[in-house]
């Protein structure tokens, strides 16, 4: 298995893959990790993939929850806020994480080295070719000069950013979906903290110089200023441009040192990839889509296509699964992938778009909206998983049906110990249940090799010899009372397959949500 792009997708693709038994070689075209300013923020879904390559908790051990989204006006005074609690969210994990990306990528390089990944830098992919056998082979130049050599591969997973090598090699095409911003982005070392007082993140909603400013970790300080056609962003990261730029956070803190860590000039792009897949060639993350960053999604949407492929590539190297498996790949993540795109693109247009009076008189209109009863949620809502019918997920029996949906993952007690609940379930399929599960659910849960996890006491009537009881959780018990469900096969992604209603079930009790049901 070749994986192309030693980013964090790329290393997170062939630590999953690892798990699977598949030997992955990660090549990469860089001497060393890319230095400057990339990815802070990671939601909870995304840090559950990393928890799925093992390798969450050395991620909680160099990041930190974030206290939320700020909205501010041009004088840096806040006119909305949604707040994030610091606690375990749907997925196990708090729902909003900063960090530094160089961190994450050391911490990733590490583990990938204990997994056995082979890790090649300095060598650039020239071409990939499928041979008459339908196996792909990658051409590659080392560092040497006129060094050249050709890989043979069960598939390559082209992980290679926006500019990515093996998109052009298998003739995919990126399409606009109208946004295009030029944005300074600079990393700052404070001696003393900027004005605030608040631990999340601040969009500066002003049109004469929109701006993202936050605390990343420790003393690192993230801040991104919009630029306008003529602006030099290699002027604007001069000592005396910076100290400019950042002065309205240092007013009540006069004299304060800032050290400029890493300063360059991003272009947020909207745009998906016309095509993912050419024969066992994949485009994951950004080589597959661009997201602008107004909405945290853009590493994360690559983490989420790494859990997608890798549990069913695996599958078709080892004979469990046909080719066909391999079509639900862009079938599933595209249409997310693209409605997340177009939710950053409406959001960041009513955050950092406009002019004079036309933008003077939305801000307003827009921060009323946004103090509504479930705005957020609402808005936010193409970011939540939730895949149509396909051959791996079943059509929906009722609105509320859970096919195709993720699986909370609380804390739960199972053989005298508190765990999260993906530690229980394993890496495979699972059957979850909570009442009687009907036999043609269990025949196909036994032909995917399921491993069977029953919520409850021992001795619960419907399902003989599970591999594991976990006590009785309210999270989950809620879940499944409000999808209707009894029992429900979980893919290896935590993606439900099927949902079904046990013979002879009965309502069953609405059970209270505590924080301390969720760790």
């Amino acid at each position: 298995m070749v994986v192309v792009g030693a980013g964090p997708t790329g290393l997170t693709t062939a630590l999953l893959l690892a798990r699977y038994g598949i030997a992955c070689t990660v090549l990469d075209r860089r001497a060393e990790p890319w230095p400057l300013p990339r990815a802070v923020h990671l939601d909870d879904e995304a840090v559950r993939v990393l928890q799925a390559a093992g390798v969450s908790d050395a991620f909680a051990a160099v990041s930190r929850p974030a206290a939320g989204l700020r909205l501010l006006d041009a004088r840096l005074r806040p006119f909305a806020r949604f707040r994030r609690d610091p606690g375990p969210a749907h997925h196990g994990h708090p729902a909003s994480n900063l960090f530094d990306q160089r961190d994450l990528d050391a911490l990733l390089l590490d583990a990938a080295a204990r997994a056995g990944v082979v890790v090649r830098r300095e060598v650039a992919v020239t071409g990939v070719a499928t041979e008459a056998s339908g196996s792909p082979t990658v051409a590659i130049r080392g560092p040497a000069a006129g060094t050249t050599a050709r890989l043979p591969a069960a598939a390559v997973l082209g992980c290679d950013g926006a500019d990515s090598t093996v998109r052009q090699c298998i003739g995919a095409g990126l399409r606009d979906l109208g946004f295009t911003q030029r944005w300074l982005v600079l990393d700052v070392r404070c001696g003393e903290p900027p004005r605030g007082g608040w631990d999340g993140v601040d969009q500066v909603c002003d049109h004469r110089r929109a701006a993202t400013f936050m605390r990343v970790v420790g003393d690192r300080y993230r801040w991104e200023f919009r630029l306008f056609p003529g602006e030099d962003a290699a002027e604007l990261t001069r000592p005396r441009s910076v100290t400019a730029l950042t002065a309205p956070w240092f007013a009540a803190v006069p004299g304060a040192h800032r050290d400029l860590l890493r300063g360059a000039e991003y272009t947020f792009r909207a745009c998906v990839a016309d095509r993912w897949r050419v024969d066992r060639v994949f485009l994951l993350g950004d080589a597959a889509h661009l997201t602008p960053p107004f909405v945290g999604q853009g590493l994360g949407a690559g983490l989420r296509d790494a859990h997608n492929l890798t549990w069913k590539l695996a599958a078709v190297l080892q004979g469990r699964a046909d080719d066909q498996l391999l079509d639900s790949y862009q079938a599933e993540r595209a249409p997310q992938a693209e409605a997340t795109i177009r939710t950053a693109v409406r959001i960041g247009r009513a955050m950092t778009g406009g002019n004079g009076a036309a933008a003077a008189l939305r801000r307003p209109i827009v921060a009323a909206l946004l103090r509504l009863p479930g705005a957020e949620r609402r808005a936010l809502a193409a970011t939540t998983t939730r895949h149509p019918a396909s051959s791996v997920v079943d059509r929906h029996r009722h609105p509320r049906d859970l096919a195709g949906t993720c699986c909370p993952q609380p804390f739960v007690w199972s053989a005298g110990a508190t765990v999260r609940l993906d530690d229980v379930l394993g890496t495979g399929y699972s059957l979850l249940c909570h009442g009687p599960v009907p036999a043609d659910l269990r025949d196909r849960a036994h032909a995917v090799g399921a491993r069977t996890v029953r919520l409850g006491q021992p001795g619960a009537r419907g399902l003989d010899d599970p591999d594991t009881t976990v006590e009785e959780n309210p999270t989950l018990a809620g879940w499944l009372r409000r999808g209707r469900a009894d029992a429900v096969l979980l893919r290896p992604d935590r993606v439900v397959m099927s949902s079904s209603r046990g013979p002879g079930s009965r309502s069953r009790p609405t059970w209270r949500v505590s924080r301390t049901d969720l760790g």
